[in-house]
């Protein structure tokens, strides 16, 4: 694990705790899995690269359009689907049929297990094991650009 992939995992753990807030992205106030995804972005690279537009629980399922998918494809390198690869991102389809629109950051349990740090609905921000249920929810990942962008 390289120096940028471990302070990724760190600035996503240091997030752990923090209630589940649609649309929000405050460190132990609240956030969802974008805004999750973005204060990491923020303290790892800096300025986020668009601004997020508002959004519904249910966003983007009436037209089906990939929007988060084709968001972090403008944003982030999509990288092969390699799942042992921590400080990256994974999205995830919830349901089959449905559009995509979950967010984790992936990283490793100190027992050496594949693990995700996500927020979800109910729970807030938590680190799971990424079980076979999960992983097969998995359908692209990406990594972070390099400072600067």
């Amino acid at each position: 694990m390289t120096l940028r992939e471990k302070k990724i995992v760190r600035v996503a753990r240091a997030w752990i705790g923090t209630p589940y807030r649609h649309q929000a992205s405050v460190k132990g106030q609240g956030c969802d899995c974008l805004g999750l995804l973005r204060g990491v972005w923020r303290e790892v690279i800096g300025a986020e690269p668009e601004v997020v537009p508002t959004y519904t629980a249910d966003w983007s399922e009436i037209g089906r359009e990939e929007r988060l998918w084709a968001a972090a494809a403008r944003n982030m390198k999509v990288v092969e689907l390699d799942l042992a690869r921590v400080g990256q991102i994974v999205l995830f389809r919830m349901k089959t049929g449905h559009v995509a629109k979950h967010l984790g950051v992936l990283a490793r349990s100190e027992a050496g297990f594949a693990t995700v740090i996500h927020a979800y609905t109910g729970r807030g921000v938590i680190e799971t094991p990424l079980t076979d249920a999960w992983k097969r929810k998995v359908v692209a990942q990406f990594q972070f650009p390099q400072k600067g962008r």
